[in-house]
């Protein structure tokens, strides 16, 4: 009896055993399974935190953290040399350029400003916690005022491109994009570069296109703004302009405007950039690379766009872009799979392009002077600026040979005995000696267009005429005035001829006076599109830095020239009176 209680009870124990290391088993294994979720939780939060820290939103948070500290640090604000971002947070205040006449872009009425570049700006003040400090900028001068310090960021529709690159610092991504199209007289047949070889193409200074247009042998007639063009446009100042696109859109919405006009066809896509100046700016253009960031993947730019009414599929491609993992990080900017290239508007050198670069540094570092020589440094430029000195000498030539060809002609029509002759003579010198010389080449101009089609030999021969009627109807009258001298005072002469002669050699000083007077006024003659050289020179600096230079050289050219003209009137002038003094 007792032995099978005690097999019971030892079988119990045993089960009792089994299921105690059981549930100690199913214990270790839950608590393991909790260690292992533990383990996993956290390698996920910090897997989550490491992706967090790769973000731009993350990598601007930790940027306007260290400039704030620097700001706030005892004289982070006074020290010399500070980046222009602690400056803007010191200052509360970020001084911004932006156009004034760019419909859709950038307007202004009295104080009030309108368009997407404005709201740019402020939304970058927003994520800042800054206010704006406006300024008007053209696009002669809105890299200009970056390097001077005038301003700290321009967001002024201005295309990035590689010439432009080496003058300001462009945030990237960018913030829109155009082309440049070229917009006339729906009657006028221009498709192609083919057809406005000779014609005259209204644009603006600093306008990036305006090299590739001389390049195909077109004129320039420039303006400081983009606003006066539609206007030049109408009144029929300018047959062609060139402009972007996204300029011209807002005008044709004008159906006026748009039964006159058309786009003759378009060049030049470029990618804007807002811009800040290339010394001084590394946190500022490091954060502003990165609000860039976000504003395309959040859609910020283009909910702006949609206010402002303007195209909006640069910049929804552009949110798909930087929504992608790839260049949503902090180093998205410097991603060529991310990021648009500049333009390439690299213009061929000049075989002594390095020369002339080595020539201005050692100007720059042995006289303290800053010279720009960009007419010697690439081809469009230096075949512009060839050309400008040929036919300026042959502009020189020629307005001497007509002002001394028309003093002889209408010299000898009013100091004639015949009346009808002699006043009708007198009404054309006194049209002329009463009219501006510069009234005297347009209509000149205007009258040779109307019986040939327009060129720069026309122009060139317009403005021979115009300047040696002006100067020549002068120079006549001291010639009549000295023959009418001559019969007061009874001298004997052989004939008309003998007078006319003696006339002319006594007024010998006045002949001369206006042969340099022709010379000097040559330059004017720009004014009608002649390709001399201030044309060229003007047409260089459109595309290319320098002016100050560019024009001294003009200066100096006329100078020697007018000096050598001089020169040789005196010779002239020695002649003349040497041949009235001879009996």
């Amino acid at each position: 009896m007792l032995l099978p209680i005690c097999i019971l009870l030892k079988s119990a124990r045993q089960k009792i055993l089994s299921d105690l290391r059981f549930a100690r088993g199913l214990m270790r294994l839950r608590v393991l399974l909790a260690a292992l979720g533990l383990l996993a939780g956290l390698f996920t939060a910090i897997t989550s935190q490491a992706q967090q820290d790769t973000t731009p939103d993350a990598a601007l948070a930790r940027l306007l953290a260290e400039a704030r500290a620097a700001a706030a640090a005892p004289g982070g604000c006074s020290k010399p040399g500070i980046d222009r971002l602690v400056r803007i947070l010191c200052d509360k205040q970020m001084r911004v350029s932006v156009r004034e006449n760019y419909p859709l872009f950038g307007t202004r009425e009295g104080a009030t400003r309108k368009g997407y570049d404005v709201d740019v700006a402020q939304a970058i003040a927003r994520r800042l916690a800054i206010t704006i400090e406006f300024s008007r900028v053209t696009p002669a001068n809105r890299i200009a005022l970056l390097a001077e310090d005038r301003i700290d960021l321009t967001i002024a529709t201005m295309g990035h491109n590689t010439q432009r690159d080496g003058q300001a610092r462009f945030i990237r991504p960018h913030y829109y994009q155009s082309q440049t199209v070229l917009v006339g007289p729906r009657a006028l047949a221009v498709t192609d570069w083919r057809d406005i070889a000779g014609r005259t193409i209204c644009v603006t200074i600093g306008n990036g296109s305006n090299a590739q247009i001389v390049s195909h042998g077109a004129r320039l007639m420039l303006f400081d703004d983009s606003g006066a063009l539609p206007e030049r446009l109408r009144d029929e100042t300018c047959t062609l302009a060139a402009q972007d696109d996204s300029f011209f859109a807002f005008h044709f919405t004008d159906p006026a405007f748009a039964l006159r006009q058309s786009e003759k066809f378009g060049f030049s896509q470029v990618p804007w950039g807002m811009a800040v100046a290339r010394s001084g700016s590394d946190r500022l253009a490091a954060a502003l690379d990165l609000i860039s960031q976000i504003f395309h993947r959040d859609g910020v730019f283009l909910d702006i766009a949609r206010t402002n009414r303007i195209a909006t599929g640069f910049l929804e491609a552009q949110r798909d872009v930087w929504q992608r993992a790839a260049c949503n990080t902090a180093k998205g900017n410097a991603d060529a799979a991310c990021v648009l290239p500049a333009l390439d508007t690299a213009l061929q050198a000049t075989p002594f392009a390095a020369s002339v670069t080595a020539f201005e540094r050692w100007a720059e570092k042995h006289t303290g002077i800053s010279l720009a020589l960009p007419m010697f440094k690439t081809a469009p430029a230096w075949s512009l600026f060839k050309a400008g000195i040929v036919n300026s000498l042959i502009l020189i030539a020629g307005a001497l040979a007509a002002t001394l060809g028309f003093a002889l002609l209408l010299g000898a029509a009013l100091g004639s005995r015949h009346r009808l002759l002699r006043w009708t003579t007198r009404a054309l010198t006194v049209t002329m000696q009463s009219s501006p010389v510069v009234l005297t080449l347009v209509i000149g101009a205007a009258i040779a267009q109307t019986f040939f089609a327009y060129s720069s030999a026309v122009a060139l021969c317009a403005a021979i005429l115009a300047l040696g009627l002006t100067n020549g109807s002068n120079a006549a009258q001291a010639i009549a005035e000295a023959m009418q001298t001559l019969r007061a005072e009874r001298v004997p002469m052989p004939g008309n001829a003998g007078l006319f002669s003696a006339a002319v050699s006594r007024s010998a000083t006045q002949i001369v006076s206006f042969l340099i007077n022709a010379t000097k006024g040559t330059p004017i003659a720009s004014f009608i599109g002649a390709p001399e050289l201030l044309s060229a020179l003007t047409d260089i600096t459109a595309f290319a830095s320098g002016r100050a230079t560019t024009y001294s050289l003009l200066l100096i050219y006329y100078l020697v020239v007018v000096a050598i003209v001089v020169h040789l009137c005196g010779k002239l002038r020695a002649y003349l009176e040497q041949r009235q003094a001879t009996p």
